[in-house]
């Protein structure tokens, strides 16, 4: 068996301390005892910039946002996606993900942190949400396992009542909140249609081939 090699750790503020490990050409991202994400599964992680701008295609040049980077799966498959007008703002609260995508994974990021389309910024996606009234079209969220502070406590606000009323605020009129999780969650989904979003909760594969563990994504819209 191939050993798995730790490249490199970063603090995360006001949490534990990640860890890129790399095993082959196959790189894992953990959290303590938790792996947050993996270079071997990135399905969930596509269909939530697919789906989402899928759900898009009455806006002529939608601006996304997406938060955080984690290994870019999700922005390679948006810039796919959209055209050439489009916008697709990445916020990331660790710098050092994004030297891990310029470094040692940059084979991986496959260059879509330089797409002319991507505004690269390194603050808490909570933050660019709050200080952004009705500039998105779509606020794609991947911060977490779920809509609780795994990763640092702060990011609980992000999924609170106040949390999600200032992401409805961010959004352009019919825009988009799509939330990643790697499981389901009755009470967040009830927290979502109290905001006043009209929910639609996928269920998808963790792997592009369709299979390994089902995780879910909500879309809630704006009337």
């Amino acid at each position: 068996m191939i050993p798995r090699t730790l490249l490199a750790t970063a603090p995360v503020p006001g949490g534990d301390a990640l860890r890129l490990f790399r095993r082959g050409d196959e790189y894992t991202i953990m959290l303590g005892g938790n792996e947050l994400m993996s270079s071997r599964m990135s399905g969930s992680e596509e269909a939530l910039a697919e789906m989402s701008c899928d759900r898009l295609r009455a806006a002529a040049a939608p601006h996304l946002l997406i938060g955080g980077y984690g290994m870019g799966f999700t922005l390679r498959a948006a810039l796919a996606r959209l055209g050439p007008d489009a916008r697709v703002t990445v916020a990331e609260l660790v710098p050092e993900i994004i030297d891990w995508a310029r470094g040692p994974m940059a084979g991986l990021a496959a260059g879509c942190l330089d797409d002319p389309r991507v505004d690269l910024v390194l603050d808490d996606v909570g933050a660019v949400i709050g200080g952004a009234p009705r500039r998105f079209d779509a606020i794609l969220l991947d911060v977490d396992n779920g809509p609780d502070g795994l990763t640092r406590a702060g990011n609980d606000r992000i999924y609170s009542p106040a949390g999600l009323a200032r992401a409805r605020a961010a959004l352009r009129p019919g825009g988009i909140l799509a939330i990643w999780s790697a499981g389901p969650d009755a009470r967040f989904t009830r927290q979502l249609k109290d905001a006043g979003f009209i929910v639609d909760e996928a269920q998808v594969r963790a792997r592009s081939t369709g299979k390994g563990g089902r995780h879910i994504i909500w879309f809630a819209h704006i009337p």
